[in-house]
C-alpha cells in the first residue's frame, strides 16, 4: 500500500488541505521549523499510532486545540502497475483515519469508514519505517532499540505475534506487582512464571523466525555493496533467557535477584539483537560513518522481507542529509528504488533527483517545498 493522499486538522502547524502524494518518491524540502518533519510525523500516526518524535500526544495537537485528526487514502502502490506516462494507477483501496482527543485520552481509529479497536489494524495496511537522526541508536543504544527494531519485522511476518507480545506484556506486569509486594507468595509467582513460560516461548518463537528472514536479506545485501569492512561481523537473536534451560527453571534460580529489584529479568522482555565484529560489540569497533551504513542496510533488509511477502513499506527519511554524504545517500535512494516501496525524503536544501539517480533510471516522484506549514509541488 503506498499514501496517496493526506489531510489533517489541529496537527501541529499544517494547513488541513488534501494532499496528493506520489506513490513512489516524495522529496520535501524547506527551513528549519517549516513543518517539513511534521508532515512525516503526520504519515507516521497512520502507521505506527503515535508520533516518532516524542512521547506525548499533547505535542502535536495546534495550540488551544483539544482533538487532532489524520486522514490518508491508500492505493496499491508500485505493485499494481506503471502507465505509459510511468505514474502509478491511484486506484484507492483503503482509507485510514485516526483521532485523538486530549481531555478524555480516546483515541479513535477507522479503517475504510468503520472502527477498529487496534492499532494493529492501520499498522497491516501501512507498514512505516523511519530512518532519522535517532535511528542510528540501534547500534549504540540499549537493547530496547533492537528489540523495537526486530518487533516491527515480527509484526509484519508473524500475523499472530501482537497478541501473544500484548498477553505476555501483561503477564510481566501481574508478575512484577508480585514480586514488589513484601510478602511475596511462592504459589502466587509460580502461577504466573508458567503462563509467562508459554507466551515466552510463543513470542520467542515468532522473534526467531522474523529474525532469520532479516539476517538473510541482509546479508544479500551486504554482498551487493560495497562494504568489505563488513566481513566477519555476526549478528546474533539472543532470546533474553538461556534457552537451554526452561524459563520457569532460570525464573526460579533467580527468584531471589528479581525479588529484590522488584521487576522480571529474565525472558522475551530482555531480548536482544547482538551485533559483534570479530567478537566485540560493533558499537566499539566500527566508526559512526560504519554504523549508520550498517544500519540503512539493516533497514532496507526489512523492507525485502516484506517485499517478498507481497506487502509494501513506506519509508520516512527525516533531515538524511545531515547524517549521510552524497554517496550514502545515492545508495540509500537506489536501494530503495529497487524495493519499488514507498519513500517521503525531507531536506533543508532542494534535493537534486540527477544526484540520487542516473538520468535515465530515475522514479516516479514529487518535490515539494514546504513554508509554515503548507506544503507546494514544485
Amino acid at each position: 500500500m503506498a499514501l496517496v493522499k493526506l489531510q489533517t486538522e489541529n496537527f501541529r502547524n499544517l494547513v488541513t488541505a488534501p494532499i496528493g502524494f506520489s506513490p513512489g518518491f516524495n522529496l520535501i524540502f524547506g527551513e528549519n521549523g517549516s513543518g517539513k518533519t511534521s508532515f512525516l510525523e503526520a504519515i507516521g500516526y497512520l502507521g505506527l499510532g503515535r508520533s516518532f518524535r516524542v512521547n506525548r500526544h499533547q505535542a502535536v495537537a495546534s495550540h488551544g486545540t483539544d482533538t487532532f485528526t489524520v486522514f490518508g487514502a491508500m492505493d496499491d502502490g508500485l505493485s499494481e502497475g506503471i502507465d505509459s506516462l510511468g505514474r502509478a494507477g491511484g486506484h484507492v483501496a483503503h482509507r485510514l483515519g485516526l483521532s485523538r482527543c486530549l481531555s478524555t485520552k480516546e483515541t479513535r481509529l477507522r479503517v475504510d469508514g468503520e472502527g477498529v479497536r487496534s492499532l494493529s489494524a492501520l499498522a497491516k495496511h501501512f507498514p512505516v519505517s523511519v530512518i532519522d537522526p535517532g535511528v542510528f541508536d540501534i547500534v549504540a543504544g540499549g537493547p530496547g532499540k533492537r528489540r523495537q527494531f526486530l518487533d516491527w519485522s515480527v509484526f509484519h511476518v508473524e500475523p499472530s505475534f501482537a497478541g501473544h507480545w500484548q498477553q505476555c506484556q501483561r503477564v510481566i506486569s501481574q508478575r512484577n506487582q508480585v514480586l514488589r509486594n513484601g510478602r511475596m507468595e511462592e504459589s502466587m509467582i509460580r502461577v504466573w512464571d508458567e503462563q509467562y513460560e508459554v507466551l515466552a516461548d510463543r513470542v520467542t518463537d515468532a522473534r526467531r523466525k522474523a529474525f532469520a528472514r532479516v539476517a538473510s536479506a541482509f546479508d544479500e545485501l551486504v554482498e551487493q555493496v560495497n562494504a568489505s569492512w563488513m566481513v566477519g561481523m555476526a549478528q546474533d537473536f539472543y532470546p533474553g533467557w538461556d534457552v537451554s534451560q526452561g524459563l520457569t527453571s532460570v525464573l526460579r534460580y533467580h527468584r531471589e535477584q528479581e525479588r529484590k529489584v522488584g521487576h522480571t529479568l529474565y525472558g522475551p522482555n530482555r531480548a536482544d539483537i547482538r551485533l559483534r565484529y570479530q567478537g566485540r560489540p560493533v558499537a566499539e569497533t566500527f566508526s559512526r560513518g560504519q554504523q549508520k551504513t550498517l544500519v540503512i542496510l539493516m533497514k532496507i533488509a526489512q523492507g525485502l522481507v516484506l517485499k517478498d511477502l507481497g506487502k509494501q513499506a513506506t519509508f520516512l527519511l527525516d533531515d538524511i542529509n545531515a547524517e549521510l554524504d552524497g554517496d550514502h545517500r545515492a545508495m540509500l535512494a537506489q536501494k530503495l528504488q529497487e524495493l519499488r516501496c514507498q519513500v517521503f525524503m525531507t531536506s533543508i536544501e532542494r534535493p537534486s533527483p540527477k544526484r540520487l539517480w542516473p538520468v535515465d533510471t530515475g522514479p516516479d516522484f514529487k518535490m515539494f517545498h514546504v513554508e509554515h506549514g503548507e506544503l507546494t509541488e514544485e
